[in-house]
C-alpha cells in the first residue's frame, strides 16, 4: 500500500471510530434522560474508548483489550503532551466506573457521576477532533 493510501485508510478508520464515539454519547445523553445509570456509564466510557481508538488509527495502533488501551494511550499521547494530562486519571476513573456499573452487583450508579463522564467523553471528543 502506498503512502497516501495508507494515510488515506487511517483517516477513514479514525473518522469510522469518531463516529462511533459520538454515537456512544449520544446513546449516553439519551439514557441519562430516562435515569438509566448504569447504561449511561457504559455509553459514556465506550465514547471514551472509541475516541482513544480514532487517535490509535491515525498511528496505524489497535489494542484488543481495553486496559492496554488506555495504559498506552497515557504513555504515547498524554505523557507526551499531546492531550492534556487531566485526561488521564479521567479516563481510567471512567474505565472503573463502567467496569462496576456492568460487572458490580452492589454498585449504585449516581446522576452525578453519570454527568461527569459524559463530560469527559464530550471534552475527549472535542479534543480529538482538533
Amino acid at each position: 500500500m502506498q503512502h497516501n493510501d495508507l494515510h488515506q485508510a487511517r483517516t477513514e478508520l479514525a473518522k469510522y471510530r469518531l463516529k462511533r464515539a459520538k454515537i456512544d454519547l449520544s446513546d449516553a445523553e439519551e439514557s441519562c434522560i430516562r435515569e438509566r445509570y448504569f447504561n449511561e456509564n457504559n455509553r459514556a466510557y465506550y465514547s471514551i474508548y472509541h475516541a482513544i481508538s480514532a487517535v490509535f488509527a491515525l498511528d496505524g495502533k489497535a489494542y484488543k483489550r481495553h486496559g492496554t488501551a488506555l495504559a498506552a494511550f497515557n504513555k504515547d499521547y498524554i505523557r507526551t503532551g499531546m492531550f492534556d494530562k487531566s485526561f488521564g486519571r479521567r479516563i481510567v476513573n471512567a474505565s472503573e466506573i463502567r467496569h462496576a456499573s456492568d460487572y458490580d452487583d452492589f454498585y449504585i450508579a449516581s446522576k452525578d457521576e453519570v454527568v461527569k463522564q459524559i463530560e469527559l467523553a464530550k471534552d475527549l471528543i472535542s479534543e480529538v477532533e482538533k
